[in-house]
């Protein structure tokens, strides 16, 4: 059986149940003080705010959260969302998702989408290629790497040693030894990563390609279930990021992510230097010594959609 913080578990409507897991994380982190109750002497056994709490700052009843929150109802109006994200102080990209969560739930279709296709354009190939020696990939909508250029993949130490389809940035920052030094802020770069991971299962709960890999991240890094129980999606990627790279020091570079239209979820993601510094000489060493374009520098059977499901 799925734990309460997974994207899984389908019951009568699991996109209620995951509207109500969001709502139960935001209640429970969220502390009486920051909305302006006051605490009473005696001990309280629920952490963050009691469910009438948030009911009366929401001005709804406590009967009507309290099924919100188990995921019995499913559609809440406009006005009921904005109040509860007034009560909880949502920012503007957490209320966004919650109005998100509501509108899935009122349209809830019984059978579990397919998984995206895991085809990348010739002409993103051919994009990536010429933006050598800046590293840049593809990857899709739960991280996969789906293609790459030569520092693109290097710049990630060590995750050429995993087989094509293992490549996985989420997996590679929890499971791979080699995350934990490479990055400076390892712990800033996790909690982004889950925070996008939990934006995205959130809209898609039964999706296969988000619930198997957060399956095998919750079973196997307690850090990440840690993360993923907090259920935080407003997590922001730094624009910088510096790397201990065991191949060429230590660098720091510019992130950007793009997104690609007409494709399922695919973002480019690039790292750049401003030339004729040492970030950027680095980074024509790490071109100049990573692993040249060839069959490998895709996922394999990216052409057939049926291979990749």
């Amino acid at each position: 059986m799925a734990s309460e913080g997974t994207p899984t578990g389908r019951g009568a409507n699991s996109e209620g149940a995951e509207l109500g897991r969001f709502l139960r994380a935001r209640r429970t982190q969220t502390r009486p003080e920051q909305v302006g109750l006051t605490v009473g002497a005696g001990l309280r056994r629920t952490p963050g705010l009691r469910r009438e709490e948030l009911a009366t700052l929401a001005g709804i009843s406590i009967d009507y959260y309290v099924r919100l929150e188990r995921g019995k109802e499913t559609r809440p109006s406009p006005s009921v969302l904005d109040a509860l994200a007034r009560a909880l102080h949502l920012g503007d990209q957490e209320h966004q998702h919650l109005r998100e969560l509501a509108a899935r739930a009122a349209r809830y279709a019984p059978e579990p989408p397919p998984a995206p296709s895991r085809t990348v354009r010739p002409h993103l190939k051919l994009l990536l290629e010429s933006m050598r020696p800046n590293p840049a990939y593809v990857i899709s909508r739960s991280m996969d790497m789906l293609a790459w250029n030569p520092g693109g993949l290097a710049v990630y130490a060590e995750l050429e040693d995993w087989p094509v389809k293992q490549r996985n940035l989420a997996r590679y920052l929890f499971l791979h030894p080699a995350a934990r030094t490479l990055f400076h802020d390892w712990d800033r770069q996790i909690t982004s990563c889950v925070a996008r991971l939990r934006a995205t299962a959130g809209t898609a709960p039964d999706a296969p390609d988000l619930t198997n890999l957060v399956g095998e991240l919750l079973l196997k890094s307690p850090d990440f279930a840690g993360l993923w129980e907090r259920y935080e999606v407003t997590g922001r990627k730094p624009m910088q990021k510096t790397f201990h790279h065991p191949h060429v020091g230590t660098i720091t570079l510019t992130s950007q992510s793009l997104q690609v239209e007409g494709t399922p979820g695919q973002r480019i993601g690039v790292y750049t230097a401003e030339p004729g510094t040492p970030d950027h000489d680095a980074l024509l060493l790490l071109d100049m010594t990573a692993p040249q374009p060839g069959p490998r520098s895709v996922a394999p059977n990216q052409g057939s959609p049926r291979a990749q499901s």
